[in-house]
């Protein structure tokens, strides 16, 4: 009896170690389930979070991603306490993994889109983290011969900063720079983003419709400053002459008030009357300076306001803490 009362313990005792292993094991396996039930176990995305989400086209698996990290839209003192672990470019959002996905408030109306297209940057770094190694490998090797064959001056010159600092985050970044701002891609990257998004070209359109508000400025500024360039050295040039033509003019004066005595009269008048068509001359050149200084001016003044703008929108996706000016 007491034999058979120890193997029912022995058998009890392996079955609850089988038991405590075999969830232990499922522990380990499905470690990032039970971590994203835990995550959206009691959350209710905010409406502006949620906005977000309907707006860049997220799939029902993309979305209860970015749920998991909880997004947060926010202001400049809160941002900076969650996203300033060694950027160097402007920071409009961040992804950290096991905390959360942080993102700029933007509330200039002149740069509508810019917190859309950073939700879906930051998700996509969050999808990327999750890809198995070697999926992961297969993804870098498209991201890289898109970008070998990308023209755009702008995401090559971002994607080389990153290159330049630190070159191990550049295949992550690609993954998301591409994602979310490069129209055309190859089909078979095309296909792999459509497992995130039903509509990746409507992100696509929010970062070129706010990239374009810098890029028109900065091309009328531009415009403007070859504009002033040009009236510049002409304004420039014609004073020159006109300093130029009114020593001569003064020498002329004079030396026709001194032969006033000397010279026969009708050589005098002549004299006279060409020293007037010469004078004539001149005021006409002052004039013409005098309105294209007037013209300068208008122009800088534009030019004025319009670096003012540039400034303001630079300002605007400015996340770092700003000077107090008194």
């Amino acid at each position: 009896m007491e034999q058979s009362s120890s193997r029912k313990r022995i058998v009890l005792a392996t079955i609850s170690a089988i038991v405590v292993w075999l969830f232990v094991a499922f522990l380990f396996f499905e470690r990032q389930a039970v971590y994203d039930w835990w995550r959206l176990r009691d959350y209710t995305p905010p409406s502006d979070v949620a906005a977000l989400a309907d707006q860049t086209t997220m799939k029902d698996d993309a979305r209860r991603v970015f749920y998991v990290y909880h997004p947060a839209i926010e202001s400049r003192a809160t941002f900076n306490q969650h996203c300033r672990d060694g950027e160097f470019t402007i920071v409009l959002g961040c992804y950290a993994a096991g905390r959360g996905i942080y993102i700029f408030d933007v509330t200039d109306p002149r740069l509508e889109g810019v917190e859309e297209v950073t939700a879906a940057h930051e998700f996509l770094h969050a999808a990327y983290d999750r890809l198995p190694k070697d999926e992961q490998k297969k993804v870098d090797s498209l991201t890289a011969a898109a970008y070998a064959n990308l023209n755009d001056t702008r995401i090559k010159d971002t994607v080389e900063e990153y290159r330049k600092h630190d070159p191990s985050v550049v295949p992550n970044e690609l993954h998301s720079i591409l994602g979310s701002e490069v129209a055309n891609l190859p089909p078979e990257l095309e296909q792999y983003y459509s497992r995130y998004f039903t509509d990746r070209k409507r992100i696509v359109a929010f970062s070129e419709a706010y990239e374009s508000a810098f890029t028109e400025r900065k091309n009328q500024a531009k415009a403007y400053e070859q504009q002033l360039g040009t009236l510049k050295n002409q304004i420039e040039a014609t004073n020159s002459q006109l300093e130029a033509e009114y020593q001569r003019l003064d020498a002329q004066a004079d030396a026709i008030q001194d032969s006033r005595n000397s010279t026969d009269p009708d050589v005098f008048n002549s004299r006279v009357d060409s020293y007037q068509a010469a004078v004539s001359a001149y005021n006409r050149k002052v004039t013409e300076v005098s309105s294209m200084v007037d013209t300068y001016n208008k122009l800088y003044e534009q030019y004025k306001v319009l670096i003012v703008e540039q400034q303001d929108l630079f300002r605007a996706i400015d996340s770092r803490p700003q000077e107090i000016n008194r």
